[in-house]
């Protein structure tokens, strides 16, 4: 696992040869591209298990259409499980995986960040 004075020195070695294939970093951008993921995700965790209409009225800004494509990315992306429950009626609901509670620290830092540059 790489240090932060590792990860540092590899950013800035890579930004100067203008080499930004071997930013370690890349994949997690690359995952967290998008206006959406952060928010569903954070709202998925929030809800423990959530369904759409919950999400839907939780992210009221979203549209149906950008919170389904967000969710089988971030389904994709191994960060959630899609479960479908074939009951009347059906239902569908979505939860955390292992990985994307990976991910609660992550937010930690990011609220911490938030107070202490006190962000609205």
């Amino acid at each position: 696992m790489l240090t932060l004075e590792e990860l540092m020195h590899r950013a800035l070695a890579n930004s100067a040869n203008c080499d930004n294939t071997k930013n370690p970093l890349k994949p997690v951008f690359r995952i967290f591209q998008g206006k959406w993921k952060n928010q569903v995700l954070f709202e998925i965790i929030a809800l423990n298990n959530a369904r759409f209409g919950q999400l839907s009225r939780a992210i009221p800004t979203i549209t149906n259409t950008m919170l389904s494509s967000t969710l089988r990315e971030l389904e994709k992306d191994g960060l959630i499980t899609r479960t479908q429950f074939n009951e009347i009626p059906p239902h569908v609901e979505y939860s955390i995986t292992k990985k994307g509670e990976g991910l609660l620290a992550v937010y930690y830092e990011m609220y911490k960040w938030s107070i202490k540059y006190n962000l609205e």
